[in-house]
């Protein structure tokens, strides 16, 4: 494209709309300057990124806690809070990071790493039953279907240490 004023490529490109008219505008660099229109390319990029980061940076980093000195910024990057007066200075912001953490909840759930928890006889034979109510309901066998229904609804009422004591290893 070229400038409106001259021949030259057009290097900065202005559209207006005022009124529901549109107005656009193609200007060379010479011309551009001469407009006081800023130039592509000229600026510094970190002027321009002060534009995008000042207003989200300075906001977490404006409270500090009182006791430890710690900033919220410093707690998410080292996921550490720094002492118990943290809790209460960040409370909001805490919240819900703990949410995030905690698939929801605000108390800690704990956690069990996946390769030592084994699946206990219940957990077993709840699964069995499932997959046969699956393939029953699949086989249209409605009866079969609502007896291991049945089953499920019993083996979900039992307490663990009833598991180990009844004898049906279905």
């Amino acid at each position: 494209m070229k400038c409106d004023l001259c021949d030259k490529p057009a290097v900065v490109h202005e559209v207006s709309i005022n009124n529901g008219v549109k107005k656009e505008v193609h200007l060379c660099l010479e011309h551009a300057q001469a407009a006081g229109l800023s130039i592509p390319g000229q600026q510094p990029i970190n002027q321009l990124l002060k534009k995008f980061v000042v207003g989200q940076a300075s906001a977490p980093e404006a409270k500090r806690c009182e006791r430890c000195g710690s900033t919220f910024s410093q707690i998410r990057q080292t996921n550490l809070i720094g002492c118990p007066d943290c809790y209460t200075t960040f409370h909001e912001p805490i919240s819900s990071l703990i949410e995030q953490a905690q698939f929801g909840s605000t108390a800690h759930v704990g956690r069990v790493p996946n390769q030592l928890h084994t699946p206990t006889q219940v957990e077993l034979r709840t699964r069995k039953l499932l997959k046969e109510l699956d393939a029953a309901v699949t086989a249209e066998q409605y009866e079969r279907a609502a007896d291991l229904r049945d089953r499920l609804d019993k083996l979900s009422t039992e307490l663990p240490n009833d598991e180990h004591s009844s004898g049906d290893a279905s």
